[in-house]
């Protein structure tokens, strides 16, 4: 398959673009940058150069695939309006050039909102959190499209390689500032990236349209459990600073009522109908291994 994909040099679209390539696709990756160009060449795959914002920048390549994967969020401009503005585009492009098209749409855990020890799967009713808010709107006009096989992921949050959320507590513990959001019993829903990225070949190989997926592995880990398991591959000295939620939205605004949530995701319809098992066990286990990884690829 030819697949164009948003993103692509961004933490999970560079994974994705390369699990694609390594399946024997052809991918095309939008990017900004001559340097980051040069990045995916690296990995076998064609650079289109251009932004979100120009659309025109990429139609021409991406009307000829058949796949077309939006996997960016630009959080400094225009978040919501740049996001619905691309989704509008990928439908466009779904009625030229190469048909029937598959779009993928990247969403998060984040829009079910905080599920206590009830596991959530794709039918249970959202409470997204404020920095999501606008997401199952835009989920709704992927999955009812008629002008291509709408799909959609949520993963959990990621890590591995250069990072993540989890970047952040490395950062902060070499920095002698490790604080987390709450008291630490919450729960995140944790994915590594790479079985994030076998999830999204597998989706995008199932000719399937209409689907909602949560991608999560099994781990249950509080945040505090996490962030200890940090404090020990750094060998960080200090105490982890408990930030208290009012305090943490004064400081961080609304994505700290994301951090704040406590989560429980079912991610068992993706192993029925795509086959697909994660192969991380969790962050707690390996998060020395984590931690190098993180300083390798951001150059420490």
């Amino acid at each position: 398959m030819d697949v164009f994909i948003t993103g692509a040099t961004g933490y999970i679209g560079l994974a994705v673009s390369k699990a694609l390539r390594r399946a024997g696709h052809d991918v095309f990756g939008l990017t900004r940058s001559k340097e980051k160009a040069t990045l995916l060449e690296a990995n076998e795959v064609h650079p289109v150069t251009g932004s979100m914002q120009e659309p025109e920048s990429y139609m021409k390549v991406a009307e000829s695939c058949g796949v077309l994967i939006h996997a960016a969020v630009d959080y400094q401009n225009d978040t919501v309006d740049l996001d619905k503005q691309t989704v509008q585009t990928m439908l466009k492009l779904g009625e030229i050039g190469a048909t029937p098209k598959t779009f993928i749409y990247t969403s998060g855990c984040w829009v079910v909102g905080s599920t206590g020890r009830k596991a959530a799967d794709e039918t249970t009713p959202l409470n997204p959190a404020p920095t999501v808010a606008w997401r199952p709107e835009v989920e709704q006009t992927v999955l009812q499209s008629a002008s291509v096989k709408g799909l959609v992921i949520r993963p959990g949050c990621v890590y591995g390689e250069r990072g993540g959320l989890t970047g952040m507590w490395f950062n902060g513990a070499e920095n002698g500032g490790l604080s987390v959001v709450g008291d630490g019993s919450n729960r995140w829903t944790m994915i590594h990236v790479d079985d994030l990225a076998d999830a999204y070949v597998r989706v995008a190989e199932s000719g399937l349209s209409g689907e909602i997926f949560n991608i999560s592995d099994r781990s249950r880990y509080t945040v505090k459990e996490m962030a200890e398991a940090v404090i020990r591959a750094v060998s960080y000295k200090g105490n982890i600073k408990y930030q208290p939620l009012d305090d943490a939205v004064k400081q961080m605004g609304p994505i700290a009522e994301a951090l704040a949530l406590d989560q429980h995701i079912d991610a068992r319809k993706a192993v029925r109908l795509l086959g697909w098992e994660p192969k991380f066990g969790g962050f707690v286990d390996d998060a020395e291994t984590f931690y190098h990884a993180w300083k390798a690829a951001n150059g420490s």
